[in-house]
């Protein structure tokens, strides 16, 4: 009676843990991965995830992102590839290359990158390029 909801409970809460990369810790390579990052430490190479990537005020990515969302406090240097949005703190530092949905920048934040969102523009029926309205 009780059985038959654990696997399907079981499966949901697997693919949404998070992954952890502390502080001190220095890895060197591609990560591939069906949850989150909350990373401390540092990362050379390229992270791939549909989760959230987190960079704490301590963490560092030198390689390429690509994900849903992210929220950086720390460094980021590469290219950065986004569906959704990517939040910038005021201790932020990104350089390089960005494609998001939607960008956030607190005062502070040290942003160094082309930048382009896609979103912004709408083909009008003729073809022709609209910037869509804010809501």
């Amino acid at each position: 009676m009780f059985s038959e909801n654990k696997k399907g409970k079981m499966a949901v809460s697997s693919s949404s843990q998070q992954n952890s990369i502390a502080r001190g810790t220095k890895i060197v390579g591609d990560i591939t991965s069906e949850g989150g990052f909350r990373i401390e430490g540092e990362v050379q190479g390229n992270i791939k995830t549909p989760g959230k990537v987190v960079i704490g005020k301590t963490g560092i990515i030198k390689g390429s992102l690509e994900g849903a969302n992210a929220d950086f406090e720390g460094r980021f240097i590469g290219k950065l590839n986004l569906s959704g949005t990517l939040s910038l703190r005021a201790t932020a530092h990104v350089e390089g290359e960005v494609e998001v949905g939607k960008l956030a920048v607190e005062p502070g934040a040290v942003f160094n990158a082309t930048c382009s969102m896609r979103t912004a523009v709408k083909e009008l029926a003729d073809g022709q390029p609209r910037l869509s309205k804010a809501k």
